[in-house]
């Protein structure tokens, strides 16, 4: 859960933040003029951004689905207990 969480994190708001800071450039795709040339583009590269949130993505499901086909051991202080109708 850490790892995935740290991984969304740092690609939507750590490296979010890093474009911000660098410059005006905020866009996923390259700025162009009107001539269609490029003029800016962004300082980390948009699917770098993208693969840390999908590997975030794919660790949560993978966790998901480790916790669904794992067997939920019963509690010892519930099991143990013994009551009347015993």
């Amino acid at each position: 859960m850490a790892l995935s969480s740290g991984l969304m994190l740092l690609g939507i708001a750590g490296l979010g933040i890093v474009e911000i800071l660098a410059g005006p450039a905020y866009g996923a795709a390259p700025v162009t003029n009107d001539a269609g040339e490029v003029v800016a583009t962004p300082m980390i590269d948009p699917a770098l951004r993208t693969g840390l949130v999908l590997a975030g993505l794919l660790v949560l499901a993978l966790y998901g689905g480790y916790k669904l086909v794992t067997p939920v051991e019963p509690h010892k202080g519930t099991a143990d207990h013994e009551t009347m109708a015993d």
